[in-house]
């Protein structure tokens, strides 16, 4: 049985993918410059997290987590992180694309 943070990673990935290239479809997963940045990202989460564990500020509780640690935190955490990422870029993407369209169409008139 997978535990809570296991299962809110996994919902976290599940989510974003199914908004990016089904709900809002802006098609961000399938382009290089989405995965080139989202590197970026990871290299600084990896930074970040392993600092966090390490140093002992942040705990996760065993019973919830795989075990699987990349730079002293959990796997989950590129997960979570992973979601956050891209539902935050796939809503600023439609957002900027719906307010590109307004413009347009306020100059076309």
């Amino acid at each position: 049985m997978i535990g809570a943070y296991t299962a809110g990673a996994l919902v976290a990935i599940v989510v974003a993918v199914l908004m990016d290239l089904v709900v809002v479809r802006t098609g961000l997963l399938r382009t290089r410059l989405f995965w080139a940045s989202y590197a970026i990202v990871v290299f600084f989460q990896l930074i970040v997290n392993g600092i966090l564990t390490g140093l002992g500020i942040v705990q996760y509780d065993p019973d919830v987590i795989l075990g699987i640690r990349l730079a002293y935190a959990p796997i989950e955490d590129l997960g979570f992180g992973f979601g956050l990422v891209t539902l935050t870029l796939v809503a600023w993407t439609r957002l900027g694309r719906t307010a590109a369209a307004g413009r347009d169409e306020r100059e076309a008139a």
